[in-house]
C-alpha cells in the first residue's frame, strides 16, 4: 500500500532532534511522498532545501495569511524563484484566516490575490488554508478562476455546500486529523460526498493528530489513520482508497505517477 501525505510540515522545529527517524517511519508505514507547505519565505526556502535533501519530499512554497503582515516588499519575487525550483509542485499555503486574524484581512485578501495572480502566471496549482472565512474567499476564487490552474483545499473543515462550489471551481479537498474526531459528523459527510477522483488526505503534521494518536505530535505516518478511517465511510477497501488518493495527488501536483520519486531508507 502507497500512501501520499499532500500537505504537512517537515521543516518545523518539533522535527528538528528526530527527523530523519520521522522520514523512515513513514516509509515502513506505507508513506513514500509527502508535500511540505511553507507559511513564509523562511520555511519555504528550507522546505526546499528539504526536498533537495530527502527522496519524496517535495515542495510547496507560500505565504499564510497569519503572516500576510509581514511580507516584505519583494516577496512575489522571491516566490517566483523558488516555484521554479525543482520539486517545487505547488504554490502555498495561501488563502485566508478570520479565526486568528492574525494578520489584518484586508491584508490576507491583497496578499492571497497576489499569490493567485502568481500561480496564474507560473501555471502552478495552489494549496489553499481557509478557516471561517469561506464566503470571502469563495467571492475571491470566482472573480479569479480563470487563472486557478488547479488546487487543494487543504484540512477542509467547510460545508457539503461549500465543497460543492469548490469542486466546480476545479479544486480537490483534502481531509486531515478532524475528520476522525467522533464530534465531526458533518466533516465525515463531506467526506462521503466528494468525488474519487477530487479526495486528498493529509496529516497538516505536527499539527491535528487523528485519533486513534490524538494528543500526541502528529508526523506523516499517521497519514494511514485516515485513509483507513475515510476509507471505512466511504466502504472502500483501504487499498483502492490509499492507490486512489496516491494518484489524486500527483494528479493535482503534476507529477508523474510512473516517476514519481518516493521514499527510500
Amino acid at each position: 500500500m502507497l500512501l501520499f501525505d499532500s500537505h504537512c510540515h517537515l521543516e518545523d522545529d518539533r522535527f528538528s532532534g528526530d527527523r530523519d527517524e520521522v522520514i523512515s517511519q513513514m516509509r515502513e508505514t506505507g508513506v513514500v511522498c509527502c508535500t511540505c507547505a511553507g507559511s513564509d519565505i523562511n520555511t519555504s526556502n528550507e522546505i526546499l532545501r528539504l526536498s533537495k535533501e530527502y527522496r519524496g519530499v517535495y515542495a510547496a512554497c507560500g505565504v499564510h495569511p497569519h503572516e500576510a503582515k509581514s511580507v516584505e516588499a519583494d516577496y512575489l519575487t522571491q516566490l517566483d524563484s523558488m516555484l521554479k525550483q525543482d520539486k517545487c509542485v505547488a504554490l502555498g499555503e495561501i488563502g485566508l484566516d478570520y479565526y486568528y486574524d492574525n494578520s489584518p484581512r484586508i491584508l490576507q485578501a491583497k496578499v492571497f490575490i497576489e499569490q493567485l495572480n502568481l500561480a496564474g502566471k507560473r501555471d502552478m496549482p495552489v494549496i489553499i488554508h481557509v478557516r471561517d472565512a469561506h464566503g470571502d474567499a469563495i467571492e475571491i476564487l470566482k472573480s479569479h478562476r480563470d487563472i486557478i490552474k488547479g488546487g487543494i483545499m487543504h484540512c477542509f473543515s467547510g460545508s457539503v455546500e461549500s465543497a460543492e462550489i469548490y469542486l466546480d471551481l476545479g479544486l480537490y479537498i483534502s481531509f486531515a486529523g478532524p475528520v476522525t474526531f467522533k464530534n465531526a459528523k458533518k466533516l465525515q459527510e463531506v467526506a462521503k460526498f466528494v468525488p474519487q477522483d477530487r479526495i486528498l488526505i493529509e496529516t497538516d503534521s505536527p499539527y491535528l493528530s487523528p485519533e486513534p494518536v490524538r494528543g500526541r505530535r502528529n508526523e506523516p505516518a499517521n497519514v494511514a489513520h485516515i485513509c483507513s478511517f475515510i476509507s471505512k465511510l466511504r466502504k472502500l477497501d483501504v487499498e483502492e482508497f490509499a492507490s486512489l488518493t496516491f494518484r489524486n495527488a500527483c494528479n493535482v501536483y503534476n507529477i508523474d505517477i510512473n516517476t514519481a520519486e518516493i521514499i527510500d531508507t
